[in-house]
């Protein structure tokens, strides 16, 4: 084995130590540790896209109630009824 391949080797060594890989094998290996933590996740992430729909949803029904109603009487008449029905159940 000449100079430049050990070279080649302690690079892929220190490389292989930066990345940490022992850790991620040791996770992955944990099956138990693995599910709990993509379940964890998944709940984490559903709970967070359902309070971004409900503000956002809100926000929507302010917009509606405050510009919508005032300003085009045709629809405005339709939307106000739809908004109440959405308030009174609230």
């Amino acid at each position: 084995m000449t100079g430049r391949d050990r070279e080649n080797i302690e690079r892929l060594i220190a490389t292989l130590e930066r990345m940490r890989l022992d850790e991620y094998v040791a996770h992955v290996s944990r099956r138990g540790r693995l599910v709990w933590d993509n379940l964890l996740y998944g709940v984490c992430r559903g709970l967070g896209f359902t309070l971004g729909f409900s503000v956002l949803g809100a926000l929507l029904a302010v917009v509606l109630r405050s510009v919508v109603v005032d300003n085009i009487p045709l629809i405005g008449g339709f939307l106000a009824e739809v908004i109440h029905a959405i308030e009174a159940r609230m």
